[in-house]
């Protein structure tokens, strides 16, 4: 007696990015599980998947944002309700990976959290992980699972080539960023520049941006970064590019957490354009007419008809997601 296996698609999503989950399956013209999520009175999460997973390949979606332990728990909780529901594969889809800048011990007795959050999802019952833009691609060693990591310069050059303009220098808001500001330079035929920052041994979001290598004067300046958190880096980049003589800075990121002070930091900076994209939700309050928001839901999309169809990942950046 022979069975043929038929493949199926499930997709759910946590509670912390509803909009970019239903983009998502809009691209995928499927529809989104409900995972019937509730929290008790104490804080505890609960989760209930409304159908059968049995044998299905099932694809948890979930942002690592504010409240970003709430919203990793409740993704746990998920990747365990699919596990112990016999699904045949689980992929963790986290947009943004939270605890990723915690990738290593920058002094004695602290933890390295970021492998923390893969063991945790590992442990779970997820068997594959998805994310865009990781503060550090070695992240990916820290799963003992595949990763795709996908990238969101497709839609980041996009925008560049129809909004940037003319004598355009690609800035790197610190060292750390060169290779990523390069592959962009390559891209649009632009000049490179980076900003050489120190951060004061001890305090947290805190940089002092010291000097610019290379020429801007008169550029037109693009500032390209992972996230903007604080908005401490992007901000004091801005203005001291503005104090070297750049018409113009615009800053770009895939993760626009946007905590704290980051709103009135911006406000008050020389940038004239912020770009993020919809990795994680921006709130009303925070929404204010120097930033614009991009969407990565078709590149999330695109990965995981690729995963669920067994082809390759790294094909759709031309092998760039992987450096």
């Amino acid at each position: 007696m022979e069975l043929a296996a038929k493949k199926r698609l499930q997709l759910y999503a946590g509670r912390s990015h509803p909009q970019l989950a239903t983009d998502i399956t809009a691209h995928l013209g499927v529809e989104l599980g409900d995972a019937k999520l509730q929290t008790f009175a104490n804080g505890e999460i609960k989760c209930q998947l409304s159908e059968s997973v049995r044998g299905s390949d099932v694809f948890i979606i979930q942002s690592h944002c504010v409240p970003i332990n709430e919203s990793i728990m409740e993704m746990l909780i998920m990747i365990d309700a699919a596990s112990r529901g016999s699904a045949k594969r689980i992929t963790a889809v986290c947009p943004y990976y939270g605890y990723s800048r915690q990738d290593r011990k920058a002094e004695g007795r602290e933890p390295i959290s970021a492998k923390l959050i893969a063991n945790m999802l590992v442990t779970a019952g997820a068997n594959r992980m998805v994310s865009v833009d990781l503060h550090s691609p070695q992240i990916q060693g820290f799963f003992d699972k595949p990763v795709d990591h996908l990238v969101a310069m497709p839609v980041m050059l996009e925008y560049l080539r129809e909004h940037g303009g003319d004598d355009l220098v690609i800035v790197s808001p610190d060292a750390g960023r060169i290779k990523v500001a390069e592959r962009y330079a390559q891209h649009l035929q632009a000049d490179l520049a980076f900003v050489y920052k120190t951060r004061p041994k001890g305090k947290v979001s805190t940089v002092e941006a010291r000097e610019v290598i290379g020429d801007v004067s008169g550029r037109r300046c693009v500032l390209i970064d992972d996230m903007i958190d604080t908005a401490g880096t992007m901000s004091a980049a801005g203005d001291l590019l503005k104090s070297r003589g750049a018409t113009e800075v615009l800053a770009m990121a895939t993760h626009g957490i946007l905590s704290g002070p980051a709103i009135d930091r911006l406000k008050n900076s020389a940038i004239e354009r912020v770009v993020i994209t919809d990795t994680v939700p921006l709130p009303p309050e925070k929404e204010i007419d120097k930033i614009e928001v991009l969407s990565v839901a078709k590149i999330i999309a695109a990965a995981i008809e690729a995963v669920f169809d067994d082809t390759s990942v790294s094909e759709l950046f031309g092998g760039e997601n992987y450096s």
